[in-house]
């Protein structure tokens, strides 16, 4: 189980007696679909999932049945109905209802795509997000919406909650993960990726530049709720061409850190 920066902790153990292990493979199975593989057979669902190819099989027609998944007899691909599923999320959190119009403004001000981020495992997860002047959609290969997921090592908002754990879950959290390498700067050592996150813990900020992907860079500010726990992280997106280190310093920090102490209080 893990622990997310936007709301309540998951708890870290359940009984065994409490635990549906039919569901947890179902949703295992769902998770398996993503950029790189829109469609799946029984066989790279089962090595995704860690599953049996028969149990895979079970999972993909009971999906398919409810109306997640369509298929032409040997592949699956996810359908609409499965944004039901981040739509009840999206209508009923109340951080990204909080977080959407001071986006929404700021992009409106700025002419850039600014996003509300959490951590959960490995990644970061966009929860809230700007759509006006939407220069992101064409720096990333894949384009950003609700929803996506990005490495949290190599990203702005990633390394901003990273900074905010305690150094015990810091620990565990590179304990059992790898630093994959995305670019040329990417840091992919445990000690060279905890020097940069003890550099976002003293100054509070992050300036990620080209590290999850070339010619991208991105800034990030910790989003503290009124009892100064960290909730999200707040970033902008822009070319390393557009704007330098220094001028994202100088023009975007001072309105992202107004930004987070506007919402503070309603977080």
């Amino acid at each position: 189980m893990t622990t997310s920066a936007a709301g309540a902790s998951a708890p870290r153990s359940i009984a065994s007696a409490d635990y549906i292990a039919g569901l947890g493979k179902g949703l295992a199975v769902l998770e398996c679909f993503d950029t790189e593989r829109q469609r799946l057979n029984a066989t790279l669902a089962a090595a995704r999932a860690g599953l049996t190819r028969a149990a895979a099989r079970r999972h993909l027609l009971t999906l398919a049945y409810l109306g997640y998944l369509e298929s032409d007899g040997q592949h699956f691909w996810l359908t609409p109905k499965v944004l039901r599923l981040s739509g009840c999320y999206l209508a009923s959190a109340r951080l990204p209802r909080t977080v959407q119009p001071v986006l929404n403004r700021l992009s409106a001000m700025a002419a850039f795509s600014f996003s509300a981020a959490v951590l959960e495992g490995s990644e970061t997860v966009i929860v809230a997000r700007s759509t006006a002047h939407d220069h992101a959609q064409q720096l990333f290969a894949h384009g950003l919406h609700l929803g996506s997921r990005l490495p949290a090592h190599a990203t702005s908002t990633g390394r901003v909650l990273l900074a905010d754990l305690p150094i015990e879950e810091l620990d565990a959290w590179l304990a059992c993960r790898t630093l994959h390498r995305l670019t040329l700067h990417t840091a992919t050592q445990p000690d060279e990726l905890r020097a940069r996150i003890a550099q976002v813990r003293a100054q509070d900020y992050c300036i990620a530049q080209e590290e999850h992907e070339l010619g991208v860079q991105a800034i990030a500010v910790p989003l503290r709720n009124s009892a100064g726990r960290c909730v999200a992280a707040l970033n902008a997106v822009t070319s390393s061409q557009r704007l330098s280190a220094q001028a994202l310093e100088r023009n975007l920090l001072p309105l992202l850190r107004d930004a987070a102490q506007e919402l503070r209080p309603l977080l």
